[in-house]
């Protein structure tokens, strides 16, 4: 127990990098009191301990702060390499096996540390980053700036259909890394398409008495439905906290172009054609008497016919009866 206690002080007294995870520090104090005897666990902890400082003067090289993915893959791939170590059969000494391991995790502490260093730690090469980092030499969280010197991140050209749509997207990668929930301003100043000359004055640079606030908001993007040419313009998203710090700054330059003017085609009325009305008229005057005079005789004539036909038939109905009565009196 007395043992135990002092490593227990030991261990939490120096803390870097790697120690910073809680895993880590359960795996050491784990292997240390697996060890087969007091003066085999005295003789660790002392490996340890020169670890633990090989760790930290690691860290300090590397500006002694890491974050919380980075730290994970450290403890991920020193796990896995301790792991394969204690299942190795153990040819030579405990203590011999021990100095490897440490060994190997400072290596994987140092690659890991670099390639935060150089592209994590300060990722904004534009704008002002607020962020928390872990403290490696008391594993504390602090918060680093990263000041690039510039809040204004540049200008994008944006065009556009009149009565269409444009997206207007001032996200940045490294936004999520900022402390706290700092919201997108959106404002807006009308000006010649695709310059910064205000259409309200002669000046070439917009102020911020020129814009108008259009919305406030968590999302990075603005969505403009059914664009009218009179919003074209010059678009300012500006990333801030509640306190009004400002993080961000970017420029939208819009243009909208008008639909081309469609042409209303009127409809030709064709002239009055007298001629061809005179002749139709004039020939039927013409040709209408003859044909009522020859529709008149032919009727007359069929009437005349069927006359004459229907006598006859009378007439004849008129025989046969004569005879048929003769033959009946005979």
């Amino acid at each position: 127990m007395l043992s135990f206690f002092y490593l227990l002080c030991c261990v939490s007294a120096v803390k870097t990098c790697l120690q910073c995870d809680r895993r880590i520090r359960h795996l050491h104090d784990n292997f240390i009191l697996s060890a087969p005897s007091i003066a085999d666990q005295i003789e660790l902890k002392k490996i340890c301990d020169h670890a633990y400082a090989t760790y930290k003067d690691a860290s300090l090289e590397r500006e002694g702060l890491i974050d919380v993915t980075t730290l994970y893959r450290v403890r991920t791939e020193y796990e896995s390499e301790f792991d394969r170590f204690l299942k190795t059969p153990n040819t030579g000494s405990v203590t011999f096996g021990a100095i490897q391991i440490f060994d190997k995790g400072r290596e994987i502490l140092e690659k890991h540390l670099d390639k935060f260093i150089l592209e994590g730690l300060c990722p904004n090469k534009c704008g002002l980053l607020e962020r928390r980092l872990i403290e490696c030499s008391s594993c504390k969280t602090k918060k680093h700036t990263c000041a690039s010197g510039q809040l204004e991140c540049g200008e994008n050209t944006v065009h556009a259909d009149e009565g269409g749509q444009a997206v207007l997207n001032c996200l940045e990668p490294w936004h999520r890394l900022l402390k706290g929930k700092p919201e997108y301003h959106y404002s807006w100043a009308p000006s010649v398409p695709g310059t910064k000359t205000l259409l309200s004055c002669t000046c070439v640079q917009a102020n911020e008495s020129d814009f108008k606030v259009l919305v406030v908001t968590e999302d990075s993007s603005l969505v403009l439905n059914q664009l009218r040419v009179d919003e074209q313009g010059t678009y300012h998203c500006s990333l801030q906290d509640r306190n009004g710090t400002v993080f961000y700054q970017v420029k939208f330059l819009l243009s909208v172009s008008p639909l081309p003017i469609q042409t209303v085609r009127s409809f030709i009325t064709l002239p009055p054609l007298p001629l061809e009305d005179d002749f139709y008229f004039g020939n039927a005057e013409t040709f209408l008497v003859p044909f009522l005079a020859v529709v008149t005789v032919l009727s007359l004539t069929a009437v005349v016919g069927l006359t004459v036909f229907m006598g006859l038939m009378v007439n004849k109905w008129s025989d046969v009866e004569e005879l048929d009565q003769s033959s009946v009196f005979a």
